[in-house]
């Protein structure tokens, strides 16, 4: 093969992936590692590392490691952890979904952060820095994607707009605010900010040993799980609508413009020249997986008739309280009356999440959005015809297929983004 190729490594909880590409975005090799192969912890560097290390030989062994040209990273969004100078570890990372309890720390931020900012809540990547800065030794507080590419480039300190979206960084006048100061927060600590796609520099000459790759290959800033996610799809105009039919609804939207609602749950990541506006729901896979099992929801989903409505207005919840298309912790579930026949309950539902689906993608509009114009569709709901069937007739779009279901290829995607930025395409 003699055309350059981009390597993106996703990773996720459970496990790496890693995808090489060529410039006319083709897949050529995949390659795969699972956490629990190298531990039992999820919260552990060296599993992390070793997972990814894993991926990416395993995609290396299938293509001539002298055209590959470029690397990029993403990961979970909101994980960080404290390192010294030399990028070693200090302190056992907080997770994405972990929450910092301090009610004081927490008041802190409250008091001076701007609505519209991403750092909102007691998960936000703020609050996790603000724990880490008393860690002895600390220099830098990074996000888990920085970490990893920090590891490729031999240099630990960058990263990337979309990752620092929730620990504060404003990315319509892309800089860390001044009011993050307010909060306590030695300001010193924060990584460089880049774009996605941005080149960091090339990878360091032990990395390019250790994996048999050119000395020359660039290390691209990448990006978060779910904005690969979308980028991995093909979707690329605005009005271009992913949904991510999995445990939880996620919705982005492609625009012209950002869209910053938090009344709403709504907030938008800076990418390729454009914005990516969404949020996520409480609802989705979670609600029908707490009263059927994936067998028997294949086997009532075959009965449905998408074209006839149950008439019930349900909104699947399993506890009150919503974060988008509405923010109200008091959000009460829909779940009744309950039809007799638990394939008609099955329905209800489907229509339920589909209707929140549609609000959300309204409401994305009526906030200054491009109208909806198509939909691609991932997750494990995405293989659900009578669901699918459903969202068709509340949608009223066409629905596109996904180019791809691994987040990793959308970062391979930021990687060629990379590539023609330093001439190498």
């Amino acid at each position: 093969m003699n055309t350059p190729l981009a390597i993106g490594i996703d990773l996720g909880t459970s496990g790496a992936r890693a995808v090489a590409m060529t410039p006319d975005f083709e897949i050529v090799a995949q390659g795969a590692a699972r956490l629990a192969d190298f531990g039992a912890s999820r919260r552990e560097p060296r599993i992390w590392w070793q997972a990814v290390e894993a991926a990416l030989r395993a995609v290396l062994a299938k293509v001539d490691r002298a055209w590959v040209h470029a690397i990029a990273v993403d990961a979970t969004s909101g994980t960080l952890l404290p390192v010294d100078v030399d990028g070693t570890p200090l302190a056992e990372p907080l997770m994405y979904d972990d929450k910092v309890s301090d009610a004081a720390l927490l008041a802190r931020i409250a008091a001076v952060i701007l609505a519209e900012s991403g750092a909102h809540g007691a998960t936000s990547g703020l609050a996790k820095a603000l724990v880490f800065q008393s860690v002895p030794g600390v220099t830098k507080i990074l996000h888990q994607a920085d970490w990893i590419a920090g590891r490729l480039a031999g240099h630990f300190g960058t990263t990337d707009e979309n990752n620092a979206l929730k620990t504060g960084y404003d990315p319509i006048d892309r800089h860390w605010p001044e009011w993050i100061a307010a909060t306590g927060l030695r300001t010193e600590l924060l990584p460089r900010v880049v774009a996605p796609g941005a080149p960091i520099e090339t990878i360091a000459p032990e990395m390019a040993s250790t994996f048999g790759l050119s000395e020359e290959v660039e290390i691209i800033a990448g990006t978060t799980d779910g904005c690969a996610s979308f980028l991995a799809t093909g979707a690329d105009r605005p009005g271009d609508g992913v949904t991510a039919l999995g445990s939880t609804l996620t919705l982005k939207l492609l625009c012209d413009r950002p869209i910053f609602a938090p009344d709403f749950g709504i907030y938008s990541h800076r990418i390729n020249g454009m914005w990516l506006a969404g949020g996520a729901s409480n609802s989705g896979g979670k609600v029908l997986a707490h009263f059927f099992s994936t067998d028997e929801i294949a086997r009532m989903s075959n009965g449905i008739d998408a074209d006839i409505s149950t008439g019930l207005d349900f909104y699947p919840l399993l506890e009150p309280g919503e974060r988008f298309p509405v923010l109200d912790p008091a959000w009460a579930p829909r779940l009744e009356p309950r039809p007799a026949d638990d394939a008609d309950f099955l329905k209800a539902m489907l229509e339920g999440i589909s209707a929140i689906e549609k609000l959300g993608y309204d409401r994305l509009t009526e906030l200054g959005a491009p109208p909806l114009h198509s939909i691609r569709s991932l997750g494990g709901g995405a293989a659900n015809p009578a669901w699918t069937a459903i969202r068709r007739h509340k949608l009223g779009v066409p629905f596109l297929p996904a180019y791809s279901q691994e987040a990793a290829a959308g970062t391979a995607r930021l990687a060629l983004i990379g590539l023609e930025s330093v001439g190498d395409l």
